[in-house]
């Protein structure tokens, strides 16, 4: 028993020590105090069981149940219970991130089922095996388009999603990466590396990027979207981009999820990432491993086509087995919902005197209001969660198919 004994003062004042701060309490500086968990007043001496007892007892106070009309890149989606119960088995389970050359064939399976998937949805013609989050999988392609070219300057949309924008000046930053950011993509587009635009963009609204034949062509899609919307390698995309969130992955707070970057077959040997292929062995029988290494674990630093970018396996797992459960008729479905229930929305609000600005939306759309904090406080207080602040009178509102013709009656009787 004793792994499980506290440590003692001297112990604690040590270890402190050693690592520059007064206290324990020193390490949880950054966190805002209105982010921290309250005393839970819990008295002194109690057995295991009893703490158990009283903390459930305390959590029955969250409120849990709402309605959740909440997007802007993370999404509440129906998740088959098979998934969890398949992803969770002891055999996925990992210390590291699997990469090394004596992954199990299962791992790497996974992996070349999900870049197979990838790729019929998006119509490239290769995909890699997932990195960390959409925003990541948006920086790493314009390091990309810019080996590529041999250019560096690029052009993204301002209507990409706001923290995918971060993420892309952190990585630009440092490697002398020009970005402009603008409204509408300019007629001339020769000095650029590429042009990035996501669609749906972050407001919802449906684009179809007119393709240059002077720099690529960098699309961020949601890929549930593409169970309806035509790939983008109908339009003439050479690097496709985005987050998986939507295929099997709970809104967890905010994450972890995980990304994607698919490309023509032309670009394979920039794209970072692992790439898992299919080949047969001495015996021929069908095996899987991973080719074109190009991760600076693998090959000299210098001609790594990334020195940060992961993967997220397991999140990629859980991404396959969604798509593998829903068939191609379930993953219609779900889309077709989606739309669905967010056009009924869109429409009753405008019915209400609600001006709603987008044209053409999948399932997201940005209403305008006199005061958004007053009209979210009045949806809160009916247990609804009616969408993100965008400003003082913008608010940006989603649905999916969880959300039902009584969650719509509900939102528009509480406004």
């Amino acid at each position: 028993m004793k792994n499980f004994l506290v440590h003692d003062k001297e112990t604690t004042k040590q270890m402190c020590e050693f690592i520059g701060i007064n206290t324990t309490e020193d390490l949880f500086k950054q966190i805002p105090q209105n982010a921290r968990m309250r005393d839970l007043k819990l008295e002194d001496g109690l057995s295991e069981m009893e703490t158990q007892r009283k903390v459930k007892q305390l959590a029955k106070n969250n409120k849990s149940d709402y309605i959740c009309f909440m997007g802007g890149g993370i999404y509440n989606k129906f998740i088959p219970a098979c998934i969890a119960q398949v992803a969770n088995r002891f055999e996925f389970n990992t210390a590291y991130t699997p990469y090394q050359p004596e992954i199990s064939q299962g791992t790497l399976q996974v992996m070349y089922e999900f870049q197979t998937m990838i790729c019929r949805l998006t119509g490239m013609d290769i995909s890699n095996a997932t990195v960390y989050d959409g925003g990541s999988a948006c920086a790493e392609s314009i390091l990309m388009a810019c080996r590529i070219q041999k250019k560096y300057k690029v052009c993204v949309l301002n209507s990409l999603n706001p923290e995918y924008k971060k993420v892309i000046k952190t990585y630009t930053h440092p490697q002398g990466i020009e970005v402009d950011w603008v409204d509408e993509i300019p007629q001339d587009t020769s000095q650029y590396a590429c042009v990035l635009v996501q669609t749906p963009n972050y407001y919802g609204e449906i684009l179809t990027p007119e393709k240059h034949d002077d720099c690529l062509l960098v699309v961020c899609t949601d890929v549930s979207t593409l169970s309806i919307l035509k790939p983008p390698s109908e339009y003439g995309a050479d690097i496709v981009v985005g987050d998986i969130q939507t295929l099997g992955i709970p809104m967890n707070f905010g994450g972890p999820s995980a990304g994607f970057i698919a490309c023509r077959e032309k670009f394979m040997r920039q794209l970072p990432g692992r790439l898992a292929g299919r080949t047969v062995d001495a015996e021929g029988n069908q095996a899987f491993c991973l080719t074109i290494q190009t991760r600076e674990q693998h090959i000299k630093r210098e001609k790594a086509t990334s020195n940060i970018c992961s993967n997220q396996a397991l999140i990629g797992l859980c991404a396959t087995l969604y798509l593998s459960v829903m068939g191609e008729e379930g993953f219609y479905q779900a889309g077709y919902l989606s739309t669905l229930m967010a056009h009924k929305l869109a429409k009753q609000l405008s019915e209400k005197g609600i001006k709603v600005k987008n044209n053409n939306f999948f399932n997201e759309f940005v209403i305008e209001v006199e005061n958004s904090d007053k009209f979210l406080e009045k949806l809160r207080a009916n247990n609804i969660l009616g969408g993100i602040k965008l400003n003082e009178r913008e608010i940006l509102v989603a649905a999916t198919e969880m959300i039902t013709e009584e969650d719509i009656i509900s939102y528009i009787e509480a406004i």
